[in-house]
């Protein structure tokens, strides 16, 4: 039997341990699952025989080690900033390790002693980071190999709640890690190219400048900028491209509510507020206000931002109990982004019925034989429940796919790498359109950013 170790059990798993099951029989798998707590992994398992769950903590080197040594292969399913620390490890005991966050810093510092020891540490192959990629290099390519020149690639990605689980007026759950969403957008001026002109927008503008985009079936949605849309512009062979923008997708009228948590200072994440446990909700709305003897909190907030009565911003944030004077906080020195997840949590968790929805839309502008076009892609993957959601179908298939074409043998170019060479995601996309994950393609008239400028 050949060993693969996955670390870690958190959302994203229940797709890919339900995808290597089926396939271990066949294919020779054994699948350990480690992490702090085994009692919510062995639900996903069902006794299965090619199986088991072991405690495992990362930061105890003799358990870590062991259980690396003692493997084919390994699946990081950890916070991003954990990576590293087995990653270390899997080059020097020489096993291929994959993992679906971003190339870190730190991860790609051993670049050069994983290709010296024949190891692989694939990123980035989860669904943004990954589905993304392995999408647009797809089209991309095929453009180029008619010979076609790119002018224009957008991007836009959002886990979303599905139409029949959108019970609030934010229209928007948490659907994978709220930390992430509540500092989203954070550490850096958002940058990207539209019409052969450099873009910059400070984290204070982000969610006042948002793009609208339409999917047929699906209604319409906005995207704010992500953080460096000019990351992959050398990757995807995009040195000469007119407009390059990669975005997140909410539904229409999200941004601009959250852009009163961003005004008011409540995603800040950079300090810890004083006696935060026994602050009530209302408390922590009232602390970024001005003091005054005779006006409500809400009085001053509406007159703070300019909020009129009747504006659906406000029914937003009175749907979040955010002036409730009795909930209480509860967290010890807490910064004010984790007040504002532990509130958001109240209302945005998924409930055991709730079905999630992941939407993707690439734009594609090219000149071909003296003639511009333009392709418009969408993908719409939809949950079952809580456990098998679209976040972890989408995010865990690709990671189990990659892991088992690594051991056949099918990757074989070490180092660290994400999924943008043929050989990798060509057969991974064709393999996910069996699972119902696939892009809808549609050739309409190039109009390109601007439809004016033309």
């Amino acid at each position: 039997m050949r060993k693969i170790l996955v670390i870690g059990s958190g959302k994203s798993t229940s797709y890919l341990l339900k995808y290597l099951l089926s396939k271990s029989a066949s294919e020779h798998l054994h699948i350990t699952i480690g992490d702090l707590n085994v009692s919510n992994i062995k639900n996903l398992l069902h006794n299965h025989a090619n199986a088991n769950a072991i405690p495992l903590d990362v930061f105890n080197d003799q358990e870590r080690l062991k259980a690396i040594k003692n493997s084919d292969i390994i699946i990081s399913m950890l916070p991003a900033s954990f990576h590293t620390i087995v990653a270390k490890d899997c080059v020097t005991l020489k096993k291929h390790m994959v993992t679906a966050s971003y190339v870190s810093t730190d991860m790609m510092s051993l670049d050069k002693e994983a290709k010296k020891n024949g190891v692989i540490l694939m990123n980035e192959i989860g669904v943004d980071p990954g589905i993304d990629h392995m999408s647009a290099m797809n089209v991309l390519n095929n453009i180029r190999d008619k010979g076609g020149t790119i002018l224009l690639f957008e991007s836009f990605t959002g886990g979303l709640i599905a139409p029949e689980s959108d019970t609030n007026l934010w229209h928007y759950k948490f659907t994978w890690n709220p930390r992430n969403v509540v500092i989203a957008g954070q550490g850096g001026t958002a940058k990207f190219i539209q019409e052969g002109s450099y873009k910059y927008i400070p984290y204070q503008r982000l969610f006042r400048r948002t793009e609208f985009l339409d999917i047929e079936g699906h209604g319409r949605f906005e995207a704010y900028a992500n953080r460096d849309s000019l990351k992959y512009q050398s990757a995807y062979g995009l040195e000469n491209v007119k407009t390059l923008y990669r975005g997140t997708m909410r539904r229409v009228g999200f941004s601009r509510a959250w852009h009163i948590f961003v005004t008011l200072g409540m995603t800040d994440d950079s300090f810890t507020i004083e006696d935060s446990e026994s602050m009530s909700y209302r408390d922590f709305t009232n602390a970024f206000l001005p003091y005054s003897h005779k006006d409500s909190v809400e009085l001053k907030l509406r007159h703070e931002l300019k909020i009129d009565q009747d504006d659906v911003v406000w029914d937003k944030l009175e749907e979040l109990d955010i002036f409730n004077a009795n909930k209480k906080v509860g967290l010890k020195n807490a910064t004010p982004a984790q007040i504002l997840q532990k509130i958001l949590m109240d209302s945005w968790t998924l409930s055991k019925d709730d079905k999630d929805m992941i939407v993707m839309y690439h734009k594609f502008g090219y000149e071909l034989n003296g003639k511009k076009h333009q392709i418009d892609a969408n993908m719409v993957v939809l949950g079952e429940d809580q456990t098998y959601t679209a976040m972890a179908k989408t995010v865990g298939l690709p990671v189990a796919m990659v892991t088992l074409a690594i051991l056949n043998g099918k990757i074989t170019s070490p180092g660290v790498q994400i999924p943008i060479t043929k050989e990798i995601y060509q057969p991974i996309l064709n393999e996910l359109q069996e699972f119902g994950i696939q892009f809808n393609e549609k050739h309409v008239p190039y109009l390109g950013y601007n439809p004016l400028n033309n």
